[in-house]
């Protein structure tokens, strides 16, 4: 019903640009003045409504521009066609019946697809990252924990070191194993960012306890310790092994954990 919905909404973005569309030829003068002004960017596109005619267009562009990269094909002329049946009041070529009813099959097979194209996604990331992990593995300095956790201690540090139970303070940044950073404290304003041990993936509860305040490491955390198959946000795919640097600032209790943006290493709900 949802998606149902979303394509209707859609319909009747685009038809209320269909209508400005065609007062086009009522609103060239005010367009033509502007530009003939020197106005640029909104200015320069025309009246109030075919600017906000331009900005559903954006809008629904962007929209069909995302279904094509997931791999949804969209006839715009038969589309536009419809579109413009409709709004004049003509019989389409199908019943309201009849497009739910293809609306239906195709949002459907559009599911298939896209659930299919995830359990590629999901085995291929896995084999990635058991490739990654046992050549890492193998590499002088690099250690790997009986959970099948890997790192490289650069600094142990001095201080306290944390339990499961404690809040920590941590500088960090998160990368996939081809190298593209997903998430990092720098997003912070540069500050580092605080939160319990105990709240995070399973990977980064058994890792931030092998440092000690002032302690610095790279830490390889494998899918399963990770977010698995359920993956998470658009960057961290199903399956996803995850590197992060990690520098444990310190260790302090609830009561000195300040306001904090969103991480990507929290747990999975």
């Amino acid at each position: 019903m949802n998606k149902t919905f979303k394509f209707s909404a859609l319909a009747l973005a685009a038809a209320l640009s269909l209508v400005a569309c065609e007062k086009k030829d009522a609103g060239a003068a005010p367009a033509a003045a502007s530009a003939a002004s020197g106005a640029t960017g909104v200015d320069a596109i025309g009246t109030p409504a075919q600017q906000a005619s331009y900005a559903m267009g954006v809008d629904i562009g962007r929209s069909l521009k995302q279904m094509k990269d997931q791999g949804t094909e969209i006839d715009l002329k038969v589309f536009d066609e419809a579109l413009k049946t409709v709004y004049d009041g003509k019989e389409p070529k199908m019943n309201e019946m009849q497009a739910q009813e293809v609306m239906m099959k195709f949002l459907t097979e559009q599911q298939e697809k896209a659930q299919a194209k995830r359990a590629e996604t999901a085995k291929t990331n896995l084999e990635k990252g058991e490739a990654f992990l046992k050549e890492n593995g193998a590499k002088e300095g690099v250690k790997t924990t009986a959970s099948g956790l890997q790192y490289t201690m650069k600094n142990e540090g001095t201080g306290k070191k944390p339990t499961k139970d404690d809040v920590v303070t941590v500088e960090y940044e998160g990368r996939l194993i081809d190298g593209t950073v997903f998430d990092s404290s720098k997003q912070n304003g540069g500050q580092p960012v605080s939160f319990p041990v105990s709240q995070v993936i399973p990977g980064w509860q058994e890792a931030v306890q092998l440092l000690k305040e002032g302690g610095e490491a790279t830490f390889f955390i494998p899918s399963k310790l990770a977010y698995g198959e359920q993956g998470a946000g658009e960057k961290i795919g199903p399956n996803s092994t995850l590197i992060f640097d990690v520098k444990l600032v310190k260790v302090g209790g609830a009561e000195n954990m300040p306001a904090q943006p969103e991480v990507q290493i929290e747990k999975v709900q």
